[in-house]
């Protein structure tokens, strides 16, 4: 059996061992110092001002849009563009939060949303916002899709849960729009059990992205943030603001488990990239040996942080018998993640209108992926290659 993912954490028998120690001497382990030393340390890899731990990456793509509610950046029934290939979690809060989803075809040969895509949109539709879905370690030309959105004054952001440490000609994955999302769920890039993060440079969506996580109070803002919340509304005194709430959140608090993992697998995350990067490549050799398969395009990536093995084939009945074959293998494999999201049953409850995606449909029909990860063995890439032949 080769399954999606083998160990909870890379150099697992250290962090096991590692985290037993923690949690025997640690005297508090709800959120605390760990969380913030991991903020700081995750903000600084990744090259942003600002980062704030969440109990899960579904958990950050919703506080980012409460966020820019709260701020009124966004409010109820602006359309908010976001990728036709994502997870439920990118596009339910589009929903839950009183917006417009508007749905963007996926090139299916970078399994990503690109400029001309946004283009297209923007002739049918005006969005005021667009959600973009860095896919399984893939990325658009993020850096010309940024141009679009400041000519067009339309907020980018980016879940980048599938692509951290994805890089481009232009950047890291994560840190074209305002705000970016991460996920440390197993089987990720890094893995906290469960956790997510938002990354910004924007200093006000930080301050109230920690308001939004907790509740709507400020128990987690600096002195200086405090003060001027509590004189705005005229809370006069300590006693008073322990329960005092500035506006719209949730409990979306991680744990200093979350925190110390975060940093304890942190300092593995360059060598994680490095292997799935090669384990990627390998593959994509054997998939050039075989025309019943599409080869990805990632000409304009330069470092790919590569999530899983994608297989794009060209027909929905070869897909079947390359299915049958992984299946019969004991290779463990998914469908293209949700694949066409109005096909999915909540999607289809709240949005009556179904538009053509003609590229995330190949996806949709086609596709399917198995699972990357450092501990792979030699017999599980030959396995993979002789399912790879024609």
């Amino acid at each position: 059996m080769i399954p999606l993912m083998r160990n909870a954490f890379l150099h697992e028998s250290e962090t096991k061992k590692a985290l037993a120690d923690f949690i025997i001497k640690s005297d508090k382990l709800s959120m605390g110092e760990k969380c913030v030393e991991f903020e700081k340390a995750f903000a600084k890899k990744q090259g942003r001002k600002e980062a704030v731990l969440f109990n899960s990456g579904g958990s950050s793509n919703l506080a980012i849009l409460q966020t820019l509610k709260n701020l009124g950046r966004l409010k109820e029934k602006d359309a908010v563009g976001f990728s036709a290939l994502t997870w439920s979690t990118n596009v339910m809060p589009i929903i839950q939060m009183g917006l417009i989803p508007v749905i963007v075809d996926c090139d299916s040969l970078t399994l990503n949303v690109m400029s001309e895509q946004v283009k297209q949109t923007l002739r049918e539709k005006k969005i005021q916002a667009l959600f973009i879905t860095n896919a399984l370690g893939f990325a658009g030309d993020l850096e010309n899709i940024k141009k679009l959105c400041e000519k067009n004054k339309i907020i980018l952001l980016e879940d980048n849960c599938e692509s951290l440490g994805t890089k481009l000609q232009d950047g890291k994955t994560g840190n074209f729009g305002l705000a970016s999302s991460f996920s440390f769920f197993v089987a990720h890039h890094m893995s906290t059990i469960e956790g997510g993060m938002v990354c910004t440079d924007d200093e006000k969506f930080a301050e109230m992205l920690r308001i939004v996580r907790a509740n709507g109070w400020d128990r987690n803002l600096t002195s200086k943030q405090q003060q001027k919340w509590r004189t705005k509304f005229k809370i006069l005194s300590e006693f008073q603001s322990k329960y005092s709430f500035y506006d719209l959140g949730y409990n979306l608090r991680p744990t200093e488990i979350t925190g110390f993992l975060g940093l304890f697998q942190l300092k593995y995350l360059d060598e994680n990239i490095r292997v799935r990067e090669k384990n990627y490549l390998r593959i994509e050799k054997a998939l050039k040996k075989n025309d019943d398969f599409f080869i990805l395009k990632r000409d304009h990536i330069k470092t790919l942080s590569s999530f899983s093995f994608p297989f794009i084939c060209k027909t929905p009945k070869l897909r079947e018998k390359y299915i049958e074959r992984f299946i019969k293998a004991g290779i463990e494999i998914r469908p293209m993640i949700a694949g066409n999201m109005q096909k999915q049953p909540f999607y289809k409850k709240y949005i009556k209108k179904e538009i053509k995606l003609p590229h995330t449909d190949i996806i949709h029909k086609n596709g399917f992926y198995s699972g990357n990860y450092p501990e792979l063995t030699e017999d599980d890439f030959i396995t993979i290659e002789n399912c790879l032949r024609k």
